[in-house]
């Protein structure tokens, strides 16, 4: 029986931390029938080689440069085989002490909701700690809030855009889960397409969930499945670089998404409208 879940896995300059989470995933494996590609965006450190050496049944994919986060995962999005489609970072874990069966619950719930496109994990730090990992969109109103300090003064009323009112322990429909363990329908992403790559590193989640609700689909924050994610690994590397990546991000965001008002204000700085997303082709 071919795979029914692809896991794909974007790397770069994290060797260490790639090698304990597919030996989580080896020591962890889902039930059902499944497949991990990752894609090395030409680390440093040797990580093709151990994923070789280490992990033959991987699908590997070696590129000579950093390709960013969008299109790595593009590259294996295409390849994959699978009818969930999951993005998962190369600085996550499956903990057999927190929850050993973690992408089946992911795999269960979209098989029991078809209008679902998207369903996230909780995500926890390695001391136990649950990540604050679901936002809501940067809408004017939202961001303002936000630096002005008016949401931390008014959380539940104000806080919309970092869920300040969010414990992050129960289950909710989200508008933009962090995408470090995030389950994806194909035949959603066959629709709306796949990552937007002119955003490479940031702002590619926000971008991806907001086109799957304006086609109709729901994303999910399901914290009954959780999994370790340590958190930056890759833009750690890069301090000042991802500030201004996220800063460009944001206003590229706001070109492509807002239009008119406040967004267009923004959009001026940001440069030419971007390209449509890329598709996805059909399997199956």
């Amino acid at each position: 029986m071919g795979a029914v879940l692809s896991i794909c896995i974007a790397n770069w300059n994290t060797r260490d931390l790639l090698r304990a989470c597919l030996q989580s995933l080896r020591a962890n494996a889902p039930a059902v029938p499944h497949e991990i590609l990752v894609t090395d965006n030409g680390s440093r450190v040797g990580t093709a080689g151990m994923v070789a050496a280490e992990f033959p049944a991987v699908r590997l994919f070696v590129n000579d440069a950093n390709l960013g986060y969008a299109a790595g995962n593009n590259q294996l999005l295409r390849a994959a085989r699978g009818r969930w489609l999951l993005l998962l970072n190369s600085d996550t874990e499956i903990d057999p002490a927190l929850d050993p069966r973690a992408l089946d619950t992911l795999v269960a719930h979209l098989e029991a909701h078809p209008f679902v496109g998207a369903v996230a994990a909780r995500l926890v730090h390695p001391d136990g700690r649950t990540q604050r990992s679901c936002r809501g969109f940067p809408t004017a109103g939202a961001m303002a809030a936000e630096w002005t300090g008016l949401a931390r003064l008014c959380p539940d009323r104000l806080g919309a855009y970092r869920m300040r009112g969010f414990d992050h322990q129960s289950f909710r429909t989200v508008d933009q889960p962090m995408a470090a363990c995030l389950l994806l329908r194909r035949r959603a992403m066959q629709r709306i397409g796949l990552i937007d790559e002119q955003f490479p590193i940031f702002f590619n989640d926000v971008d991806l969930c907001l086109r799957l609700r304006r086609d109709g689909w729901r994303v999910d924050y399901l914290p009954a499945a959780s999994i370790i994610h340590h958190g930056g690994a890759s833009t750690r590397q890069l301090p000042l670089r991802m500030l201004r990546e996220s800063r460009d991000s944001l206003l590229a965001f706001y070109e492509k998404q807002q239009g008119e008002g406040w967004g267009e204000v923004l959009s001026s700085l940001a440069g030419a409208r971007p390209p449509p997303a890329p598709s996805l082709a059909r399997r199956g």
